[in-house]
């Protein structure tokens, strides 16, 4: 269940990006996102997330704030994960950015693309 990329991946409103144990994916189309997944590898009681846009390398504003993520288990795999709905267009080249608390040096980063 883990996504895979490093630092920041291309999409068409659909795609993914790892950093380190924070992973973050989007589903959409054309420039619209649907939804927005957090996960943390492990189990973190406690932990949150929250999701955020960038644009040019300059932080826009925060998309949603912060939200306790949900332990899961699929298999031997443990993991933390948030999810939101957000039926949103963004502009073109906008970058959204996960971010968990514990981990501030890690924000893997989605770019919305037409």
């Amino acid at each position: 269940m883990a996504v895979c990329a490093l630092g920041q991946a291309p999409a068409q409103a659909s795609g993914d990006a790892e950093d380190g144990p924070v992973s973050i994916g989007v589903i959409g189309m054309g420039l619209r996102v649907d939804e927005v997944r957090v996960l943390l590898d492990g189990w973190k009681p406690g932990v949150r997330a929250r999701i955020s846009e960038w644009r040019g390398g300059e932080y826009v504003r925060t998309i949603r704030g912060w939200k306790a993520m949900s332990s899961m288990r699929q298999g031997r795999y443990k993991y933390e994960i948030a999810t939101w709905k957000l039926n949103k267009s963004f502009r073109h080249r906008s970058r959204i950015c996960a971010e968990v608390t514990g981990h501030a040096e890690r924000m893997p980063c989605v770019t919305i693309k037409r």
